[in-house]
């Protein structure tokens, strides 16, 4: 069934405004959202679907998909690390209102051209095959993350990127299935080094999430200090004009 699973840019045709916590999401299903208040999902759907299409007209994609059929069953998310820190980016989470996720207007900002950039590195936001959040998930450790990462490193080589950067934990599932972040294991596999290794700012605290985390952890033999680590995750590109020198 996996042979069938295109990984492709996502084009502007289809613009994936909201996440796979639900299940995969086609041009007919993606307007059908939750009925759960949980999330703002008209504003999210009025802010997104500009910003994504003007990510995608400035830089070529901001996402890889998995689709099988006319289904989107799994997503890359990324963006130049020069978006991520301008003013209004938020933590670019396009379910989530700003600081959370990008400011209402975010879309009006003027986004640097590629060749305006001196940093240029990508970071991965997020990524998700199927839906972490239901009890079958067919998706799921079939290679589609692995075959997206490498569409990615491929895309961004020939588009002139010169480094790809992702947030990643310890390998614990409660981090990949609420924050869609993979274990620094995924990552070293792919040939990321680990680059810097530090608290994270959002993990300090003592919620619901901290504590189960901090369970998962000691069940894993993990200690719990440790799994509240941001680890960065970096690959550097070949650079195919000095190679050619």
């Amino acid at each position: 069934m996996m042979e069938n699973v295109v990984i492709e840019p996502m084009g502007g045709e289809f613009l994936l405004w909201r996440c796979l916590h639900h299940g995969p999401l086609s041009r007919d299903t993606i307007e059908h959202v939750p009925s759960s208040g949980e999330v703002p999902w008209e504003r999210c759907r009025t802010r997104n679907i500009p910003l994504l299409a003007k990510l995608i007209r400035t830089y070529g994609a901001c996402a890889i998909v998995a689709r099988d059929g006319g289904r989107i069953v799994g997503y890359l998310r990324f963006y130049p690390k020069a978006v991520c820190t301008m003013a209004g980016a938020g933590c670019l989470c396009l379910q989530q209102d700003y600081p959370a996720g990008p400011a209402e207007d975010f879309a009006d900002a003027d986004f640097p051209a590629l060749s305006q950039i001196e940093d240029k590195t990508l970071v991965v936001h997020c990524l998700m095959t199927g839906s972490t959040q239901r009890k079958e998930n067919p998706y799921q450790r079939k290679g589609l993350g692995t075959r997206m990462v490498k569409a990615l490193v491929e895309w961004a080589r020939v588009n002139g990127w010169r480094r790809i950067e992702a947030d990643s934990f310890e390998d614990l599932p409660i981090i990949y299935e609420i924050t869609g972040s993979a274990g620094h294991t995924f990552w070293e596999k792919l040939g990321f080094r680990l680059a810097d290794r530090h608290p994270h700012p959002d993990l300090q605290g003592q919620d619901e999430f901290v504590i189960k985390l901090e369970e998962q952890a000691k069940a894993c033999g993990i200690p719990p200090e440790r799994a509240k680590d941001r680890l960065v995750m970096v690959l550097d590109l070949p650079d195919d004009d000095k190679d050619g020198l």
